[in-house]
């Protein structure tokens, strides 16, 4: 064997189809293409993803889905075991933003019992789950 005398397998390399070489190559005339209509013309008859040929598309014939709230910000969570950490006795709301706690956007807020509480707190002006009161009153504290 020598470099100059190899070749490919038998039936390992086809020849290219040359279409639009005349009518006994069998891809004569319309290259096998057909007659007229977009994808008979040059440019592959390329449509942007979705297009449907003017029928209402797929995308726009299904409903919206979801919900997104106007008012997801309104009300904002404080986790019990974060008011541990401030050095304030008194917890109201301007407090709470003020310790940067709840977002500047909240409208009002709400203490929810995650984690434990070892000192006395004055709760006012805030909404609480009754586990949390049940913490910050078990602490020596007080919920107004």
């Amino acid at each position: 064997m020598r470099l100059n005398t190899l070749k490919p397998a038998v039936g390992a390399r086809k020849d290219r189809v040359r279409v639009g070489r005349g009518i006994g190559s069998g891809l004569g005339k319309t290259a096998g293409r057909g007659h007229k209509g977009q994808f008979a013309r040059s440019g592959k008859g390329k449509v942007k993803p979705g297009f449907e040929g003017g029928q209402m598309p797929l995308q726009r014939r299904l409903p919206k889905v979801g919900f997104r709230s106007k008012t997801k910000h309104d009300v904002c969570e404080v986790l019990l075991y974060r008011l541990e950490a401030l050095d304030i006795t008194v917890i109201d709301f301007a407090t709470l933003k003020a310790a940067g706690l709840i977002d500047n956007r909240a409208e009002s807020a709400k203490i929810v019992k995650k984690g434990e509480i070892t000192r006395a707190l004055t709760v006012s002006g805030v909404a609480i789950t009754a586990g949390a009161k049940a913490a910050i009153i078990a602490a020596g504290g007080s919920v107004e």
